[in-house]
């Protein structure tokens, strides 16, 4: 009955959820140095993959957030935190998150779960490592938990633990949270980064996409409704969220998962805590805490170690 208690109860210098949240995201700072390396894909499309690598036999492979890249402050702590402790990293920046946008018409999304294979098979082909760990967050926190879902009956032997944290297990609940007025200043973010995507797009494939659309869309639900739903073969987005929301494969997981969603994050609907599922499994562990808004969990102020890369590293360590 893997739900756990949370150990983390907040930070006393973050007032409420919105500065859990932003701060960390804006002032947090590291120094990851990483390599890269790009990833020719079958398909004609590319993926490229940022490595930190000190020869060690373990290995972390970590997936970003919507809009996010390898440079999140989330995936850097992380990088440091772990490399520091004996793993060599491999961030993966999803399809245009790198700095140059994909070949494809086809974008990345929350339900792409092809590309973690895409990725594994890379790494089993080119190293030689004796185990690997695998983190997700937010939007790449699905990816990877509907990954493990799908592949629970042949799962790669050497992935020995998973942990994920800030996921938007229900996409069609979060979808429906994030159109709020109080996510208004998270909402216009994201659209303006994703509209600069889908323009550059247009460019590419001309007459192929109408961006007539974008100075109506206030919403991720209008926006994956003209776009993603349509470049990625669904035919709406309430059927790109129902085929790629993570929480139909939670009880296939085969392997010791770590889930951490705090209760106060600002983007997760209440559909986004499977303290039933947990409690029937033998491989999600469920945390939670009360406080530690969307990929934040400062301990103290934004500098130094997280309790989200501590909790990892603790769970994995077992």
């Amino acid at each position: 009955m893997p739900y756990l208690i949370s150990s983390f109860k907040g930070n006393k210098y973050f007032a409420n959820r919105h500065f859990e949240t932003i701060y960390p995201a804006l002032f947090r700072k590291t120094n990851v140095a990483y390599k890269r390396e790009r990833l020719e894909l079958n398909d004609g499309d590319f993926l490229d993959l940022d490595w930190k690598r000190n020869n060690h036999d373990k290995l972390l492979i970590l997936f970003h957030g919507l809009e996010g890249s390898s440079q999140s402050s989330y995936i850097k702590g992380f990088a440091e935190y772990f490399s520091n402790r004996g793993y060599d990293i491999c961030a993966v920046n999803f399809r245009s998150c790198s700095g140059e946008n994909n070949r494809l018409l086809s974008t990345y999304h929350g339900g792409k779960s092809v590309d973690v294979t895409h990725v594994l098979k890379h790494i089993e082909q080119q190293y030689n490592y004796g185990q690997y760990i695998m983190g997700g967050f937010s939007l790449g926190g699905n990816v990877l938990l509907k990954y493990l879902g799908e592949q629970a009956e042949n799962i790669n032997t050497k992935i020995k633990r998973a942990f994920a944290f800030s996921v938007p297990v229900d996409m069609v609940g979060c979808a429906i949270t994030m159109s709020k007025t109080s996510n208004k200043v998270y909402m216009q973010r994201f659209l303006n980064s994703l509209n600069k995507k889908i323009v550059f797009k247009a460019t590419q494939f001309p007459n192929q996409i109408n961006t007539d659309q974008i100075k109506h869309i206030k919403t991720f639900y209008e926006w994956d409704n003209a776009y993603t739903a349509k470049l990625n073969g669904f035919e709406s987005a309430h059927e790109y969220y129902k085929q790629s929301s993570s929480l139909q494969f939670l009880p296939a997981i085969t392997i010791p998962t770590l889930l951490v969603n705090a209760m106060n994050d600002p983007f997760l609907s209440e559909t986004c805590y499977p303290v039933d599922i947990a409690k029937q499994s033998d491989y999600l562990f469920l945390e939670t805490p009360p406080k530690g808004g969307h990929v934040g969990f400062a301990l103290s102020h934004a500098t130094g170690a997280y309790y989200s890369e501590k909790r990892a590293f603790e769970f994995v360590s077992v």
